[in-house]
């Protein structure tokens, strides 16, 4: 642990910052479920609607999008106020938010493995820093192969992306392995400073996020504790309902307007089957 100076240790902090679809949603909400009973010992801090981890998330994106003064001021500000909420006290601090990757590809023409997430983790290193905070860096990823196409998936979901899988597949295939991501993370931030999990090594599905949890100092014993989540996150749609989205993508549609209907066809997935008509046809 560094030292702000010979008296002052600096608080531990972990910044988890995904990335996207690696089972971020359901780590969250066992932290979220667990969060009061092990606040003795680790604050915990997940994009809850009305707090300022949501904000930050808004600006990670933004920033990875394009690069300004006024877009790095919006994100440290932004990371500033999460770091305002953080009572006082010796336990460590866990923040976890996938958006702070920045754009996944597919977001807003994205085809890069997160080209600008050393730029904006240095951003918050250097918040983080000047707060009294010693951070550390997280996450997870999974098979490259299986990542594309959920990331494919959930940008036609979310993301309002219009190609088929073939094209997003042939537009990211020459994306470089994760160990490429953690060589340029840790060339900025320092190489014992950023962690990469698997995913395919938590054995545990209903208490997720265990290695993260034992990187931030808990025992294991206390982790296999916890109240495990009951029932499951929000799952990948099933292919009928992901090529009904992706068509209806190449519409005008209002974003308002399309995102009742993702919410629709999201609750009703038995009407949609892989089986759809020709392109053109909805």
């Amino acid at each position: 642990m560094q030292q702000d100076n010979d008296q002052n240790p600096m608080r531990p902090l972990i910044v988890h910052f995904g990335v996207q679809k690696t089972g971020t949603t359901s780590l969250q909400r066992f932290l979220k479920l667990n969060a009061d009973s092990i606040a003795d010992q680790l604050i915990i801090r997940t994009p809850e609607e009305g707090t300022p981890m949501r904000p930050l998330g808004r600006a990670a994106i933004a920033a990875s999008l394009g690069d300004s003064d006024d877009l790095r001021k919006a994100l440290r500000v932004a990371f500033e106020d999460v770091l305002d909420t953080i009572p006082d006290g010796p336990q460590g601090v866990l923040l976890s938010h996938e958006n702070l990757a920045g754009a996944m590809p597919g977001n807003a023409g994205v085809t890069r493995l997160f080209p600008a997430l050393p730029r904006l983790l240095k951003v918050l290193d250097t918040v983080a820093h000047a707060r009294g905070f010693d951070p550390h860096y997280v996450f997870y990823t999974r098979k490259m192969d299986a990542w594309k196409s959920s990331v494919w998936a959930q940008a036609v979901r979310t993301d309002g992306y219009s190609d088929t899988r073939d094209a997003f597949l042939a537009q990211v295939a020459d994306l470089p392995g994760w160990g490429d991501l953690e060589r340029r993370l840790t060339k900025v931030l320092g190489k014992d400073r950023v962690t990469r999990l698997m995913l395919g090594a938590e054995t545990h599905p209903d208490r997720p996020g265990q290695q993260l949890l034992a990187l931030a100092g808990m025992p294991a014993a206390r982790i296999n504790a916890l109240p495990p989540l009951q029932g499951r996150a929000m799952e990948r749609l099933n292919d009928g309902s992901t090529e009904f989205l992706r068509r209806l993508n190449g519409l005008a549609l209002n974003p308002h307007a399309r995102g009742k209907v993702v919410d629709l066809v999201s609750q009703s997935q038995t009407l949609f089957t892989a089986d759809m008509p020709s392109e053109g046809t909805l």
